[in-house]
C-alpha cells in the first residue's frame, strides 16, 4: 500500500519535531509532490511560527467552531516556499514570508501549513476526543487532497497525539541523537503499542554540544540520523534546495519515513575534486 499520510511524533520535547516535519515536506516538494503539514502539536503551536501573515482560521476552528469547512480553508504555504513562481491562493499568501521572493526556490510542488494557532479556551475544546476522531478526518480529508501529509505530533499522552499516531499509514520518532533520546523513543514505543500503533523508523537529530548516543543506529535498525543544522525559523527549510548533507539526509529520511524513492539527485561528494588537476 502506498504511504501518504506520515505522523511525525517527538520522543521527547525540543527534539525538533516541527522542523523536521517541515524539511520533510520540503523535500516532497522537491520532488514534486504537493504536501501538507497537519498540527497535532496544539499545545504548543510551532507550526504556526512557519507561516507569514494572519492564521484565520487555524486547525483548532476546523475541529470546533467552523466543523463544517473546507480543509483547504486553514492550509497556509510555508514560508521560505513557493509552487511554480508563487502566484499565491488570492488571498495574499504568496508563501513568502521571510526575505524577498527571490530567496524563496521554485519548487515543482507545493508545501502547505495546517497550522494551529488558538487561544486556550478553543485549544482546549480543540483537544476532546471528539475533536481527536474530527482530525482524524481531517487527516483523511487531506490525503484526498495531496500527494503525502505530514503530521506534527506531539508525544503521546493527549488526544489529538493518540489521533496523529493511528489514523495514519505510517508514523516515526524524532528524537535528540543522545542516550536520553534513545532512551525516550523506547517508552514512545510503549506508549503507541499501548494506543494500537506503532513506530515504523526513527530520526535522531544531532545536537552541537549534546552527548552523542555513541552508536550508529542507536540501537534502532530503521533510525536515520539528521546532521545539525541552523535551527532558526527562518533558516527553514533548508532542504527545499542544495546539495549539502542535511538535505542529503532529509531526503533518506523521507524515503525512509514514506517508505518510497525519491527523484531528487545530488552530486556525489568530492566528485569534482577528484577530477580538479
Amino acid at each position: 500500500m502506498q504511504t501518504t499520510t506520515l505522523a511525525v511524533v517527538g520522543a521527547t520535547g525540543g527534539a525538533g519535531t516541527t522542523r523536521t516535519a517541515v524539511e520533510l515536506a520540503a523535500m516532497g516538494a522537491r520532488d514534486g509532490r504537493d504536501v501538507a503539514v497537519v498540527d497535532a502539536a496544539f499545545t504548543t503551536q510551532g507550526l504556526s511560527e512557519y507561516v507569514a501573515g494572519r492564521i484565520d482560521p487555524d486547525l483548532t476552528a476546523l475541529l470546533t467552531d467552523d466543523s463544517d469547512a473546507a480543509l483547504s480553508a486553514a492550509a497556509y504555504p510555508i514560508a521560505g516556499t513557493r509552487a511554480g513562481g508563487g502566484s499565491g491562493d488570492g488571498r495574499g499568501r504568496s508563501g513568502l514570508g521571510v526575505g524577498d521572493e527571490s530567496d524563496a526556490p521554485d519548487l515543482p510542488g507545493r508545501v502547505d501549513a495546517v497550522p494551529a494557532r488558538a487561544p486556550f479556551e478553543r485549544v482546549a475544546r480543540a483537544k476532546t476526543a471528539e475533536a481527536g476522531r474530527k482530525l482524524e478526518r481531517r487527516i483523511d480529508e487531506a490525503a484526498t487532497t495531496y500527494d503525502a501529509v505530514v503530521v506534527d505530533a506531539a508525544p503521546v499522552g493527549s488526544n489529538e497525539a493518540v489521533a496523529a499516531a493511528t489514523s495514519v499509514d505510517r508514523a516515526v520518532a524524532v528524537r535528540p541523537a543522545t542516550a536520553h533520546g534513545r532512551d525516550a523513543t523506547q517508552r514512545l514505543r510503549g506508549r503507541i503499542a499501548d494506543v494500537g500503533g506503532g513506530l515504523d523508523a526513527t530520526l535522531a537529530v544531532e545536537r552541537s554540544g549534546a552527548d552523542d548516543d555513541g552508536e550508529e543506529g542507536g540501537g534502532d535498525a530503521a533510525v536515520v540520523r539528521l546532521p545539525e543544522t541552523d535551527p532558526a525559523v527562518a533558516a527553514a527549510p533548508t532542504a527545499a534546495m542544495g546539495s549539502h548533507a542535511y538535505a542529503q539526509a532529509i531526503a533518506t529520511a523521507y524515503e525512509a519515513a514514506f517508505d518510497t524513492s525519491l527523484g531528487v539527485e545530488f552530486p556525489e561528494s568530492g566528485l569534482i575534486e577528484r577530477f580538479t588537476p
